[in-house]
């Protein structure tokens, strides 16, 4: 009834070991991910779409995010880069660039949807304007329009 297995002395030895040889977590891109937010970028837009939350200021989700910008919404998208597959919103690079909206990709949809408050992952956040946070959102626009936009 209390059978105990034993374990060979490599098995053991193996999990201290991982944590080692991999500290850091690589994060696939996709191909279309121009413009790529920095680091220090991407912090900053972090904390902009926490402060939009507050607000309840924000627009989540592709279809979602589609819908305002069609309608003529203003403010700044941020996309995912790791988000697969690339069909799911690769049009919204497009619609923004017609509507002279800043947009910028960031590493992590895992990232973006804490930074909103949400368990899930979300792939794209619009960011709109307001008063309680105008001095951090004109920030993250003036450097997400001042990155080099792909040909």
């Amino acid at each position: 009834m209390g059978k105990t297995k034993k374990v060979a002395p490599e098995a053991e030895e193996a999990p201290e070991a991982a944590p080692e040889a991999a500290p850091e977590v690589k994060v696939t891109l996709n191909p279309i991910c121009t413009p790529l937010a920095s680091r220090k970028l991407s912090k900053k837009l972090y904390k902009c779409v926490k402060k939009a939350v507050k607000v309840k200021n924000i627009r989540r989700g592709v279809k979602e995010v589609q819908k305002f910008i069609n309608k003529g919404e203003k403010g700044i998208v941020v996309l995912a880069g790791d988000t697969l597959p690339i069909d799911v919103y690769c049009h919204l690079p497009v619609m923004c660039e017609d509507r002279n909206l800043p947009y910028a990709y960031i590493p992590s949809k895992t990232d973006l949807g804490s930074s909103a408050g949400s368990k899930r992952p979300t792939c794209v956040i619009l960011i709109k304007p307001h008063a309680d946070y105008q001095e951090a959102y004109d920030e993250c626009e003036q450097e997400v329009s001042s990155l080099p936009k792909p040909l």
